[in-house]
């Protein structure tokens, strides 16, 4: 069945697109949760108006990721936390901690998802790296200094 998404859904495509589904996945989740529409002629024309304000929008998005890029890349943050002798943190810092810090830090505020720590939470003091993914092409570390407070 053909259909016009309403709302990106992962593995299958994004707002405005047109897309074949099985019979079974329209009628039972994407028409009544109200994800997607029939595609008929008219709504074709509308699936175009919705794809050309997505890429507006999104072009939007990527100017904004990389003008925070710009400003957090090659920046140390530094962040305090409470370390035994050897160095190991008494918790760990995660990727809500990272986010507090760079606000701290540098002032600039972003959403904890957009945040990755790629070897897990951080145990022990030294320099750490964060990824900041803000936008599917915009990705960047950001490198914490963890010190013992």
């Amino acid at each position: 069945m053909k259909l016009i998404l309403l709302s990106d859904i992962a593995n299958l495509g994004r707002k405005g697109d047109l897309v074949d589904v099985a019979d079974g996945y329209a009628r039972n989740f994407l028409l009544p949760k109200q994800k997607a529409m029939k595609a008929t002629i008219g709504a074709l024309e509308q699936a175009e108006k919705l794809k050309a304000s997505r890429e507006i929008a999104d072009l939007a998005a990527k100017d904004e990721a990389e003008r925070i890029a710009t400003q957090l890349t090659g920046v140390r943050v530094v962040i305090a936390a409470q370390a035994g002798d050897e160095g190991r943190l008494y918790g760990s810092i995660t990727n809500a901690d990272a986010v507090e810090g760079i606000l701290k830090f540098t002032g600039v505020e972003l959403d904890r998802s957009k945040v990755e720590l790629r070897d897990g939470p951080i145990r022990a003091i030294g320099l750490h790296e964060v990824w900041v993914k803000l936008h599917s092409d915009v990705e960047f570390p950001v490198t914490l200094d963890v010190i013992p407070a």
